[in-house]
């Protein structure tokens, strides 16, 4: 019998290397391992995922290869994305706010990640929109869709990871105002538990004092461990000996493309993924369908209080 084709990317040497060694991935039980998580998929009358090998495999190297954290992250990923409909409308995608928001350039992924397998670069700007023009549940709508284009399309965000790097650059009480602890502490559940990817550490510069007020708000609501890998930067030469200058965009003095050239390159993304990003509407969970009856994502997460179960591995 010939081995079965598998339709996914192949991966850089490095990359291959990194996931055997740090994602526990046997290339010669990769049929096998897909198989087994689309079978339980099958079985599941609650949940509608996608199936592809891609897809699934993604979620296999964000679970290290362990099937029953892969058949959880699943469940959590599409009962998730069910519960919080307001950040998750994928018709957004041909909203005008979307590309308006998009050229501001507010989120954006680097094009170079730090080292050949290292994470993935996502440069935040929150100061760099209007609080009057749109508000924080549309910039994390655009943040969720380009999340879902990266998780299927960026092999250094799954097996490298992600970085963060915070520009606070025009942050004001206005925009604060927007973040409320609620919409934060769902945006950061699904992060954290929905997806299958790891923020490997957060770096923030040019902050002041309402950037403190804000950090004063997340060091309560996210855990300790997840705090532990945010870095306050007080100079850019800070920033700067923590991710080297030439893994920041050329605005910045480095050499990872200009933030025009990357906003160009991101709508271009969105174009080339819409269909992909519209059908994302026919995937979710039923809970009336659940064996063993409905989810209740308020108790099991504390939305009303604390993250109780919430991981960091």
């Amino acid at each position: 019998m010939s081995a079965i084709k598998l339709e996914m990317r192949p991966l850089t040497p490095a990359l291959q290397q990194k996931a055997c060694d740090e994602l526990n991935e046997v290339p010669e039980r990769l049929a096998a391992d897909i198989s087994t998580l689309r079978a339980w998929l099958r079985q599941q009358p609650h949940l509608s995922a996608r199936q592809s090998d891609q897809f699934l495999l993604n979620f296999l190297r964000g679970c290290k290869f362990s099937l029953e954290k892969a058949k959880r992250k699943l469940d959590q990923y599409y009962t998730l994305r069910t519960t919080l409909p307001d950040l998750n409308q994928h018709g957004f995608v041909d909203d005008q706010r979307l590309r308006a928001i998009i050229r501001l350039g507010v989120t954006l992924y680097l094009p170079l990640p730090l080292l050949e397998d290292g994470p993935c670069i996502m440069l935040m700007r929150p100061g760099k929109y209007d609080p009057k023009a749109f508000n924080m549940t549309d910039l994390l709508r655009v943040s969720f869709l380009l999340q879902d284009i990266y998780l299927i399309s960026n092999d250094n965000l799954i097996i490298g990871g992600f970085m963060q790097i915070g520009d606070f650059e025009g942050f004001s009480m206005a925009h604060l105002l927007q973040m409320s602890p609620s919409l934060m502490k769902r945006f950061s559940l699904y992060v954290e538990e929905g997806m299958p990817m790891r923020i490997k550490n957060s770096h923030f510069f040019n902050t002041g004092a309402i950037f403190e007020k804000l950090f004063a708000t997340v060091k309560l609501l996210l855990p300790a461990k997840m705090v532990e890998r945010f870095q306050v930067h007080n100079t850019f030469d800070s920033l700067c000996a923590a991710v080297p200058k030439k893994y920041l965009p050329k605005d910045y003095g480095g050499e990872n493309g200009s933030i025009e050239e990357i906003i160009a390159k991101t709508e271009q993304l969105v174009l080339e993924y819409r269909e992909y990003l519209l059908d994302e509407k026919n995937y979710g969970v039923d809970e009336k369908c659940r064996i063993g009856g409905p989810n209740n994502l308020e108790t099991e997460y504390g939305l009303d209080g604390s993250f109780r179960k919430l991981n960091v591995d």
